[in-house]
């Protein structure tokens, strides 16, 4: 029996290995995100900055991961053209994540240092990490693959928050690492980030050298003119709607800690709940998302996960009324406002899902890289311009302005995607299509 007639299974193990990969670098954003500001705010008063400084991985994110990528396109060695890149900035990524807290008790320079690499290293590895999946995977599958991957970043996340996060309070001297407290989770991450990178190099193989060199390599301006100027525009198209989509997620995701704070009366303590019950959602549904858009299509499946964010984020913006037409207020409102969040993250992992292998499945074995790096600039791009313009609606019109501009923004992507034509998988041909 074949690979294709077995269907997933046969690169299930492996998929769970490259999500490994995935599941140690989840578990840096968090905490970076949580304890680089407050490393930050020891030395530097403004926030201003602090934020400027914390939006480095993102800039870096936007040039960096394109540009990665595209490179490994083109790189032909006996262990792979993803490989060679894996093992040398996920290394150092894993060092430079280790150092930051020691860094921030040495000055101010070192901490800013130690980020600069940081985002450096990390952004590199990003999109040959990424790429090397639809390397491995036919295209049949890849919603199925990503899924896991999706998934393991999910529980990554919620492991990090709530797992390595809690010792940063543990108060003990060990050997090499020294004292612990505000420290310990970062040279523990760094460990498991090389512990991948070991098992992703003795079990992920590439494909062979001798095949791989057969592959033409596509000149850049060549991909980037099919991308533009296909006879559908169906790839150009899925770029402008994940900007979008991009752009309305990214335009709520900062601020709904501070709405729980400010608007719904919550303690600080439960602030995060917020985000992670999108989190617990995501990790929850990312694989089945997967099986749902093999099923009915994944241009279908991501436009009714559309319809239906721009539903809930509407109902995130009548909350209110909603909720006095419920007869609910104090607590049971902020669990009716976390229940919609949770269903937000249902359907929002079916968009982010299937998104990438629908631009995959329009790629060659020589343009991969390029592929995965238009989607970060495009993701990316949403997430350095959309708080800023969220954060002006806040200040002109509140907190309810964030949920009208993301459901304006999923309605726009929705609307947009209706004209993709292309991205589902050949299934005559999985195993044997030009992207797989």
């Amino acid at each position: 029996m074949s690979k294709v007639q077995k269907g997933f299974r046969p690169y299930l193990g492996l998929t769970f290995l490259i999500g490994f990969g995935f599941f140690t670098m989840g578990l840096m954003d968090p905490l970076y995100d949580t304890y680089v500001p407050v490393f930050l705010g020891r030395y530097i008063p403004s926030m201003g900055i602090v934020g400027a400084v914390m939006t480095l991985d993102n800039i870096f994110a936007l040039f960096l991961i394109p540009l990665v990528a595209v490179w490994s396109d083109k790189i032909r060695t006996p262990i792979g053209r993803r490989m060679p890149f894996i093992l040398v900035t996920l290394p150092l990524t894993a060092l430079s994540f280790a150092w930051l807290p020691y860094a921030a008790a040495v000055s101010l320079a070192a901490l800013v240092a130690g980020i600069f690499l940081l985002n450096i290293w990390k952004q590199a590895a990003r999109g040959p990490v990424v790429a090397l999946m639809p390397d491995i995977v036919p295209g049949e599958f890849r919603s199925e693959a990503n899924g896991v991957i999706n998934t393991m970043g999910g529980i990554a996340s919620i492991v990090g928050t709530l797992g390595l996060a809690r010792l940063m309070d543990l108060d003990i001297v060990l050997p090499v690492l020294g004292p612990t407290k505000g420290r310990l989770p970062f040279p523990i991450a760094g460990a498991l980030v090389v512990v991948a990178v070991a098992l992703l190099f003795a079990f992920v193989r590439e494909r062979g050298a001798g095949e791989a060199a057969a592959e033409r390599r596509v000149p850049l301006r060549e991909s980037l003119a099919a991308i533009a100027g296909g006879p559908d525009k169906s790839a150009l198209l899925i770029l402008a709607s994940l900007f979008l989509w991009f752009l309305g997620y990214q335009g709520v995701l900062p601020f709904i800690g501070k709405y729980s704070i400010e608007v719904l009366g919550v303690s600080q303590g439960r602030a995060a709940f917020a985000a992670g019950m999108v989190g617990i959602a995501y990790a929850l549904f990312a694989i089945p998302s997967g099986y749902v858009a093999h099923r009915i299509g994944r241009r279908r499946a991501i436009r009714i996960a559309l319809a239906a964010l721009t539903v809930l984020v509407s109902l995130l913006f009548f909350l209110d009324p909603l909720a006095s037409a419920l007869g609910l207020s104090g607590m049971p409102k902020v669990y009716l406002f976390w229940g919609i969040l949770f269903l937000f993250g249902l359907f929002w992992v079916t968009v982010v899902t299937n998104s990438f292998p629908m631009l995959w499945q329009m790629s060659r074995y020589g343009t991969v890289g390029i592929y995965t790096g238009l989607y970060y600039t495009f993701s990316q791009g949403a997430a350095i311009l959309s708080p800023p313009l969220t954060g002006g609606l806040i200040d002109l019109a509140g907190y309810r302005g964030i949920f009208a501009f993301c459901a304006v923004c999923m309605a726009a992507a929705f609307a947009v995607m209706g004209f993709v034509r292309a991205g589902e998988p050949e299934r005559a041909s999985a195993g044997t299509e030009a992207g797989a």
